[in-house]
């Protein structure tokens, strides 16, 4: 079993998060770093849009049971990793239990090589919002975790 440290910054999210999947369902430990620094291409504003109108997704007889959103980017990011995985069976869930997500890259970790994946890089587009703008615009405020 491999460990590998992936650095999440100017990476696609959707990109990043397929190849990470991919690994958990191989037996990979995966930790990623700087999750708030991840991109999601497209127009800012509908992607905004969209995650803002998911909040108001809930039952009517019990909303507080579900469905519950993520609001802080290192557990945003784990739940569109979720997504990715088949959460269903054992074989996904403990797929999804060797993924670690931090913002920013914690101390025990400063002196870890760090895997480098070129095909997700995001370099030239111009349309692109970073996950920590997202999770502000939903409710995140950076303060409250430090």
């Amino acid at each position: 079993m491999n460990e590998l440290v992936i650095n999440a910054e100017n990476k696609i999210v959707g990109r990043l998060s397929s190849s990470v999947a991919k690994r958990l369902l191989l037996g990979d430990k995966i930790i990623i770093i700087n999750a708030e620094k991840g991109i999601i291409t497209g127009d800012p504003k509908s992607i905004l849009r969209k995650y803002k109108g998911r909040l108001q997704i809930r039952t009517a007889t019990a909303p507080w049971k579900g469905p519950l959103h993520q609001r802080m980017p290192d557990r945003f990011l784990r739940r569109i990793i979720r997504g990715m995985l088949p959460w269903d069976t054992p074989r996904g869930r403990t797929a999804y239990e060797r993924l670690k997500v931090y913002m920013g890259t914690p101390k025990h970790l400063k002196d870890v090589p760090i895997e480098s994946l070129p095909k997700i890089e995001c370099k030239t587009i111009r349309k692109k919002v970073y996950l920590s703008e997202i999770c502000k615009e939903i409710g995140w405020s950076p303060s409250k975790r430090e």
